[in-house]
């Protein structure tokens, strides 16, 4: 195989190392073997078209025809067409699923589905990719310069993911492929130029005279091998010192610069894109300020907007139609005159900050009457409030608003919930919809956790108990948040993640049991201060299920195993009264009472502990302990750190070890070869053709030794011809041998500058021979066992002769 021909290959194999580290991104990773069949068609049409030859702009002209080609090939069918002929589809049909794929990354969350969009932007942009990489690898023949797009998608892949497990193993993929990628380069421009004179033959040992070995051959290779050091080093160094970027497919925007404003939390159209990365921000900037005349603040969950529709991809809120702002709202759907009647309404006064860009209005539910200026409108079933268009690319937000809500404090009971009649029809027909791909496992084992339950909504209550207490979940803002179907399934499986997975799996087995359910999204009530006003912050960002109750409506259940978060009165399976050292304390003032005792605390039972009834010590030792990285993450960067200041000194190390080894022997070539290497440490490459004695005159002579050190050199060059001309048992080695070569060592770094003394400690030239080492010890492998199985087949018996 040519060089070039290489080249095309360790390209291609680069570009796919290093597409890897997009696989985070999606749930399945089946678009990788369709990228890698595409990108092998287009490297081998680069490759047939430099062998013609043609021009380079014809040779990357054919590769990117080829590639749409290709593309067309493979996504045909996949939207419905609007037109006719191959310009109406190039131009129409393929151009719509690639704004249906733009739509769909910035509507999912981290793994996203894949989704007939999403699969052509990410194979489309491997194929991009790797026809830069292949057109400045190989047709410019700059592999140095290949590798910007190769970090390119390195950086927006590992950017987007935000690491993980998976993200030392893709930085390894893909520095392997870069680093292969130089390499075979180097030995492509170095063959070019044939035999290089003045090299010592890598066979060539300890018994030849002068002093063995050349570095100037290994000069390009070497030269090919810093810059992919240095890159690697700045790749893992970069990310460590600069800010990681936030959460979502596609980036959503980081905290203080939402869209508009100069700063945000809940700042996409879809809240769920970004909720992962408010609880795991660093910086818990409060969002809202709010005063109530809630008498129960603790239960006052800030709503934002609710997903009814669980589709086989996500959950969404379903497309309905707006309406003007009513003075005041209509009766909530599903709401009794019983539980009305027992209702008090309450009113509350919001701000928000100016860095929250959200377009979707936080109101307590459900809210009967706002006052609010700007332009807004009304979604009657969710009862949500959505900022109008303001301009062509400009909608009204929540950025820096004071508004006033009224609204109902319910108060349902258990009695109530559990006697309520049948749902009407229309709400069980749309709430309990289910996708045909959901796993059976959510089904069975939503059947298996209420087993016996004879109503509703004592289902429910098991459903939430199953989640906070008994299933033995944990809560974990690291989990990957994935919004479809077979995420369920994971999160079931797996037992662990934070409040999406909680809030989808519930509702999702709610829907299978024949209870209508769908999820809120907003915040937790948040955090009273003393002067009576409540700050809610980004990691107050929250969500749960609501389900449906005929004669109470869409009721909020607590499914979170999460410290601070207290479960309804209504749906409770024991008492507070359970903690005999304390009194107990209204379930409302549960956020806002001092911090109880610490006896309190310690006998308050594990199951309390998770449903949240501990008083407000749980949330403050949470926070305490979420605060700063952990054991693990502290012990992790250590052993980076030490590693990275233990590396430079290796070669220090084994040059120390070496000189020890030869010189401790006694044997006058071993303290010969000591001596070369030494010269060579500090740049005078070493001449075989010479003779001892000549070798250690131009030792002394460039290496500007004084001359005490110039006759210990003297000295070593007269044991050597001994050694090597004196008759068989003469004595050849003296005394002083060892004393003289560390004396000449020592006058050579002596005569030489600061930076090649130091190149010399930390980076010696010698450090050569451990690659003609391996090369030796690999090509002496590969003869035995070539050898071998030359033997093998003489012994083989030959059958069917004449």
């Amino acid at each position: 195989m040519s060089g070039r021909a290489k080249l095309t290959v360790f390209a291609a194999l680069a570009t796919l190392l290093t597409s890897w580290s997009l696989s985070p991104l999606v749930e399945s990773q089946a678009w990788l073997l369709q990228a890698a069949l595409l990108l092998t068609v287009q490297s081998a049409v680069g490759a047939g078209a430099r062998r013609v030859p043609l021009a380079r702009s014809l040779t990357v002209a054919a590769q990117l025809l080829v590639s749409l080609l290709l593309l067309a090939l493979l996504f045909a069918g996949k939207v419905e067409s609007t037109g006719s002929g191959p310009l109406a589809y190039f131009v129409t049909d393929f151009g719509s699923l690639f704004a249906q794929g733009v739509h769909d990354v910035g509507e999912y969350a981290i793994p996203a589905p894949l989704t007939d969009g999403i699969q052509l932007l990410l194979v489309s942009g491997v194929l991009l990719i790797g026809l830069l990489v292949d057109l400045l690898a190989v047709t410019a023949r700059t592999a140095a310069a290949a590798g910007l797009p190769l970090l390119a998608l390195y950086s927006v892949a590992a950017g987007l993911s935000g690491g993980g497990e998976a993200s030392w193993l893709s930085f390894l993929l893909a520095g392997c492929g870069y680093l292969v990628l130089l390499l075979s380069e180097g030995r492509d421009r170095l063959a070019q130029w044939g035999r290089v004179f003045g090299s010592a033959p890598r066979g060539r040992g300890a018994a030849d005279s002068g002093i063995s070995g050349s570095v100037q051959a290994t000069a390009p290779v070497r030269f090919g091998r810093r810059i992919g050091a240095m890159a690697l080093g700045l790749a893992l160094v970069v990310p460590a010192a600069l800010p990681a970027l936030d959460d979502g497919l596609l980036g959503s925007p980081k905290d203080g610069e939402g869209a508009g404003g100069s700063g945000g939390t809940i700042s996409a159209v879809n809240p769920l894109v970004s909720l992962q990365s408010n609880l795991n921000a660093q910086d818990n900037r409060v969002v809202l300020r709010y005063r109530t005349d809630n008498p129960q603040q603790s239960e006052q969950y800030l709503r934002i907007l609710a997903l009814d529709e669980f589709n086989g991809v996500k959950w969404e809120a379903s497309g309905r139609a707006l309406t003007d702002v009513p003075q005041q709202m209509p009766v909530p759907p599903g709401l009794g005159d019983q539980v009305r009647e027992a209702a008090a309404e309450v009113t509350t006064n919001i701000t928000a900050s100016d860095g929250y860009t959200q377009r979707y209005l936080p109101m307590p539910y459900p809210a009967t009457a706002v006052e609010i200026g700007g332009k807004w409108r009304f979604e009657p079933v969710g009862r949500t409030l959505v900022g109008d268009q303001l301009a062509r690319d400009r909608y009204q937000t929540v950025q820096g608003a004071e508004y006033k809500v009224r609204s109902l404090l319910l108060k349902p009971t258990a009695q109530q919930l559990q006697k309520a009649p049948a749902p009407d029809p229309a709400i069980r027909e749309e709430y309990t919809k289910v996708p045909d791909n959901l796993p059976p496992v959510v089904a069975d084992t939503a059947r298996q956790v209420t087993q016996g339950a004879k109503d509703d909504y004592s289902r429910a209550v098991r459903l939430q108990d199953f989640f906070a207490v008994s299933g033995g979940f944990r809560y974990d803002t690291q989990t990957a948040s994935g919004t479809g179907p077979q995420a369920v399934a994971r999160f079931l499986a797996d037992k662990e993640g934070f409040c999406i997975h909680f809030a989808f799996s519930m509702a999702a087995m709610s829907r299978t049991l024949g209870i209508p359910a769908r999820v809120a999204v907003g915040f937790t009530p948040g955090e009273k201060q003393s002067d009576g006003v409540v700050n809610v912050s980004m990691r107050d960002a929250h969500a749960w299920p609501e389900l449906y109750f005929q004669g109470v409506g869409w009721t909020r259940f607590e499914p979170t195993p999460r410290s601070g978060l207290n479960v309804p009165d209504y749906s409770r399976t024991q008492a507070p009264a359970a903690q005999p050292s304390a009194p107990a304390p209204l379930p409302s003032q549960g956020a806002v009472q001092p911090a109880p005792a610490p006896s309190a605390s310690a006998e308050c039972p594990p199951e309390m502990k998770k449903l949240g009834e501990c008083g407000p010590t749980a949330p403050q030792q949470s926070a305490a302990r979420d605060e700063g990285p952990s054991p693990a993450t502290v012990l992790g960067w250590a052993a980076v750190v030490v590693a990275a200041l233990g590396l430079p000194l290796l070669p220090l190390l084994w040059r120390s070890r070496l000189r020890a080894r030869r010189l401790g022997t006694g044997e006058v070539l071993a303290a010969w070869r000591e001596l070369g290497d030494a010269a060579w440490d500090v740049g005078v490459a070493p001449d075989e053709a010479l003779s001892p004695r000549r070798a250690a005159s131009r030792v002394v002579d460039l290496g500007r030794l004084e001359p005490d050190a110039a006759a210990a050199v003297h000295r070593v060059a007269g044991a050597v011809e001994r050694s090597l001309y004196a008759p068989p048992g003469a004595e050849a080695s003296y005394a002083g041998l060892a004393d003289d070569v560390r004396a000449a060592r020592a006058g050579l770094l002596a005569a030489a500058g600061r930076a090649a003394r130091l190149r010399a400690l930390l980076l010696p030239r010698s450090a050569a021979r451990i690659s003609w080492a391996a090369a030796a010890r690999w090509s002496a492998l590969a003869s035995a066992a070539s050898a071998r199985l030359t033997s093998l087949r003489l012994r083989l018996p030959l059958r069917n002769r004449g």
